[in-house]
Formats: C-alpha cells, sequence, structure tokens
C-alpha cells in the first residue's frame, strides 16, 4: 500500500504548486484527479477471491451518458427472478452474479432514461452534438433508481455514476446495509461507516447524516444535491452484525453498544466462575472483541464495587473498622491480562475455506505466566463464534498451557445459527458450529426424523411464491434451549487432549436488542428474515445441506 501511495504522490510532487491549484491542468495531466471518486473496500461475500470480484464494475457503451459504473455493499437474494426479467426484455447477460445481474438492469433503465430524453430532445428541433449535449445535461438517474431498485430483494448500499457525470447513491427499503453522508459548499461524500467521514474531513459526529432506507442521494453534473425517496421504507431492520463485528469500533454509537454486549454478559459469566472473581482472569481474543471486553470489565467493576460498599457498610453497624479492616474490603480488584497475541494481522473470519484452517492453527500464541496455573478461571470474550475455526484448531489449545482451573469462552453475540444472504460471507449452513451441534443432539437423542421432517418441509415450499414461504430451518433447534447448544459446541470443538473444564457463554437475543435497540436485523441468531428472498435461500440451503452432505454420512 505504502509503494502504491508513493508511486501516485511522486507525479504530484513534481508539479509546481501554481499547476497543482490549476483545475483544468489537473484534470488534464495529473493522475486520479477529477470531481466524482468512488471506490470499495468490500471482499466478495461468495466465498471466492481475485480482480475479477473488485468493485466497481463498469458497464461500457459509445455514448457518454450510457455508461455506468457501480460499486456497493450488497448481495441479492431474487437474482434468478431479476435474470428472468432482463432475459424476457432480451439481453442476455454474460455472467450470473447479483452485482453483474444489477448492473445488466440500471444498465437497461440508463439506456431507456437516454432514450425518453433523446425523444424529447428531438421535439424541440435539437440535431447533432446539441443532441447530445441535451441528454447529457438532462438524464435522470433517479428515473433509473426507480425503475430498477423496486425488483431488488436483499440488503445493499449501490453507489454509481454515469459517464455523463451523474452521480447516485442509495440505501435498501429494510436498511439492512448501512450508508452515511456529509455534504458542505466543497464536497459530498458517502460511506459505509461514519468514523471514515469524520477522520478524511475532520468533523463531529453530528454533522454526518444516516441516507434513510429507500433514500438515494443524487448529485448533478450541475453540482445540484437532492434527497429523493426512491422506495417507500418497509420496517427497519438494520444489520446488528455491522454492530458487533463489521463497522469500526471507533464510531460513537458503536463503541457504546459493543461495551454493552460485553456488560450485560457479566452475571452469567459470574455464574460461570462461581463468584470467584478473585481467582479469575478476563481477557479477549480476537482484536475485534476488545472493546466488548472493556464493557465486560466495567460491569465486573461494577459489581465488585457494590459488593465492597456492602462489606464497609456491614462493618460500620457494630464497630469503627479499622484501616486493615477497611483495607481488607477494599483490597479485591478485577484482573484482566493480555493472554493472548496474534502473529498474523488477518481475520480468519473472512479468509477462505480452504486456507482457515491452516492460518488458524498459527495465528496466536500465549502470554506465559499471566495467571496462577491450576488456581485461577480463565474468561476470554470473542465478538462472535460463528464457525469455531480459530476455537478448536488454535485458541482451546494455546489457553489451555496456561494450566487454568477453568476455560470461560464469551461470545458477546448470540449463537449464528442461520445463513445471512444479505452481504456478508456466511451462506452455507453445514459451516455453523450451532447449526452442526443442534443436527447432533437430534442425533444423540434418536430424533433424527426432525431432519427429514425439515426437509420434507422445506422440498414442499419449492414451487410457492419467496412472499409465502416459511423458514422451517427454525424446527431443528426448537427442541433445544440456548444452553444446551452451547454445551454441545464444546463438546465438538474440546481437542482430544484438553481436559480443562469449559463453559461457553453466548450473548441472548434479548441482550443484543438491549445493547443495539436501533439495529434489529437479528435473522442470522433468530432466523427471522427481513425479505421473502432470505426465507427461501434458507430453505433452499437445507436443501443442498441435506442432499448433498447429510444424506451421505
Amino acid at each position: 500500500i505504502t509503494e502504491i501511495f508513493q508511486n501516485v504522490q511522486k507525479r504530484f510532487a513534481e508539479c509546481p504548486a501554481t499547476q497543482l491549484a490549476d483545475v483544468s491542468f489537473a484534470r488534464e495531466n495529473l493522475p486520479f484527479a477529477g470531481e466524482i471518486y468512488m471506490g470499495h473496500l468490500r471482499y466478495s461475500t461468495t466465498g471466492k477471491s481475485g480482480l475479477s470480484y473488485v468493485h466497481p464494475f463498469m458497464r461500457r457503451n459509445n455514448w457518454k451518458a450510457k455508461n455506468l459504473c457501480l460499486c456497493g455493499n450488497f448481495n441479492l437474494t431474487n437474482v434468478d427472478e431479476i435474470f428472468d426479467r432482463i432475459v424476457r426484455k432480451g439481453q442476455h447477460p454474460r455472467i450470473y452474479s447479483d452485482t453483474y445481474i444489477m448492473l445488466e438492469l440500471m444498465g437497461h433503465r440508463l439506456d431507456r432514461e437516454s432514450e425518453r430524453v433523446y425523444n424529447i430532445a428531438l421535439d424541440r428541433g435539437l440535431e447533432g452534438m446539441d443532441i447530445t449535449r441535451f441528454i447529457e445535461r438532462n438524464i435522470d438517474v433517479r428515473n433509473v433508481l426507480r425503475t430498477s431498485t423496486p425488483y431488488f430483494d436483499g440488503g445493499y448500499v449501490v453507489c454509481g455514476f454515469t459517464g455523463s457525470g451523474e452521480m447516485f447513491s442509495m440505501r435498501d427499503p429494510w436498511g439492512i446495509r448501512p450508508a452515511f453522508w456529509y455534504r458542505d459548499e466543497e464536497v459530498v461524500v458517502v460511506a459505509s461507516e461514519r468514523p471514515v467521514i469524520q477522520t478524511a474531513f475532520d468533523l463531529e459526529t453530528d454533522q454526518i447524516q444516516e441516507l434513510a432506507p429507500g433514500q438515494a442521494l443524487t448529485v448533478r453534473r450541475s453540482g445540484e444535491v437532492s434527497l429523493t425517496q426512491i422506495i417507500q421504507p418497509g420496517v427497519k431492520r438494520a444489520c446488528s452484525f455491522e454492530r458487533i463485528y463489521f463497522s469500526r469500533g471507533s464510531d460513537r454509537d458503536i463503541y457504546r453498544e459493543r461495551k454493552a454486549l460485553g456488560e450485560q454478559l457479566t452475571e452469567r459469566i459470574g455464574e460461570a466462575v462461581g463468584g470467584d472473581l478473585a481467582h479469575t482472569v478476563f481477557s479477549f481474543i480476537p482484536n475485534t472483541a476488545e472493546v466488548a471486553f472493556y464493557g465486560m470489565l466495567d460491569g465486573f467493576k461494577k459489581r465488585l464495587n457494590r459488593q465492597k460498599v456492602q462489606e464497609l457498610f456491614e462493618l460500620t453497624q457494630d464497630h469503627q473498622p479499622t484501616i486493615e479492616e477497611i483495607k481488607r474490603v477494599l483490597h479485591p480488584y478485577i484482573r484482566s491480562e493480555k493472554v493472548a497475541l496474534k502473529d498474523i494481522k488477518l481475520r480468519t473470519f473472512i479468509t477462505e475455506g480452504n486456507s482457515r484452517n491452516d492460518l488458524a492453527a498459527h495465528v496466536y500464541d500465549i502470554t506465559y505466566g499471566s495467571l496462577d496455573p491450576y488456581v485461577d478461571n480463565l474468561v476470554v470474550i470473542d465478538d462472535s463464534i460463528v464457525r469455531g475455526t480459530q476455537l478448536r484448531e488454535s485458541i482451546i489449545r494455546i489457553l489451555d498451557r496456561l494450566h487454568p482451573r477453568k476455560i470461560v469462552l464469551v461470545s458477546s453475540s448470540p449463537q449464528v445459527r442461520y445463513p445471512d444472504y444479505y452481504g456478508i460471507d456466511m451462506a452455507r449452513m453445514e459451516e455453523f458450529i450451532a447449526f452442526r451441534a443442534a443436527v447432533e443432539l437430534l442425533r444423540d437423542r434418536g430424533m433424527e426424523q426432525v431432519i427429514a421432517d425439515v426437509y420434507a418441509a422445506c422440498m414442499s415450499q419449492r414451487a410457492l411464491p419467496a412472499a409465502q414461504m416459511v423458514n422451517h430451518v427454525r424446527e431443528i433447534y426448537a427442541p433445544f434451549s440456548d444452553e444446551e447448544v452451547s454445551a454441545k459446541i464444546v463438546e465438538m470443538l474440546r481437542p482430544a487432549e484438553v481436559t480443562t473444564p469449559i463453559e461457553l457463554v453466548y450473548q441472548t437475543l434479548e441482550g443484543l436488542h438491549r445493547a443495539c435497540p436501533a439495529h434489529t436485523g437479528d435473522w442470522y441468531f433468530s432466523g427471522d428474515y427481513p425479505t421473502p428472498g432470505g426465507v427461501k435461500l434458507v430453505n433452499k440451503a437445507f436443501i443442498n445441506y441435506y442432499e448433498s452432505i447429510y444424506s451421505k454420512k
């Protein structure tokens, strides 16, 4: 990255200040100098990687106004329906993916919008380049959005611009994916995270606005900025996993919410260690769990302070306490240590499946001497436990080297039970440790008929419209409590050589909603999908699992 920026900066360093200040010179001579900038750091949510998955994508045309460039944070759940619609119009897209299908559909509507303006130009008697200029000045991308986005089922924030200089950004009507914007007399900026705008433009939190569900921010080539409600908003189901893991913890509200997620777990963690805080060490893995860790510590500090106040009060009831008695009451403190170190700056959650296991086995090391062997409990908080890869391949083994009396693994999020189809790479049901644990529990208890019944129920819905489908996968979990599933997860993840007692504590759904009240999207935990397409795909995922994996065991 440093080399890339240094190479770009060379061209700027060679120019005198007078030329850098000359807009016309910069536009014609300097790389990356222009009025519109668009880019995206999104990794592929298909589990694949490569340059072909890098945004933005472009639909080319010989006419400037018909060129369209798109990037976005999204997944569509009804690609098949949109594909059929496009084919019925006479188009034949080369690639069957949500990004290309979105590009083709919006590109088709941009062509129609260009033709609409072209006909107006003809009616006014314009000819030649006058028609071209008229189209470029009068094309309205809001019409493109109105005639294309109502067909999208999914979570999305999509940004784009045309060859004539029209820019837009739009958010899905359920508010699933996040978007923020800022405007002043010089710039208009849109980003999926608020802190990046604050840092780049040195702004306060309240100066930045949230793009509303179903709303589009458009900028005409003339510089005219407008907010337009393209689709009427549905029930807002903003993604809670953004708050737990994906979005930057430096956001003011996310920081508070992650601390709240950690603090709410203190009572159940206290029960897991038998209330013995004096012999318990707290830590976190990975770094994204650090803020929840601070919240957990705050919760235990408050708990300990209440205990100290009560003890001091009781001391004063029958005598004047001595200095030594007061010291004894005040001495206990919450012990926190950095028990694990990450040697590679890489998130295994977003690593390709074929390399995830190997990476997880070598990514962490421990801090020796950070607890008293065979005496102290060890509590380690994670932001989420999705596949269990790190726990199984690395973390449990390395924590066991410290010889704790008991290991308590804590997840600041609830059990991830269902796939996501709205922009997070969590689409394969069989990868979820909670799902595999529930299936094993059904086997253990002779309840495998439930699995066959769920398969039959999913199959019976295949011909129904998506809006009439029901998420039958919930029935896999129905016979068991959260605690039973957690206990089975521990059993499945425990390496054979580890004998230390292990307990797993997950966040509850109620706790999640208390901590993140404005972000009610919890389908990966609850199975309550915000759109019909999500329900359709989760049933399809179970059918695929049953036919390709379960029935072959």
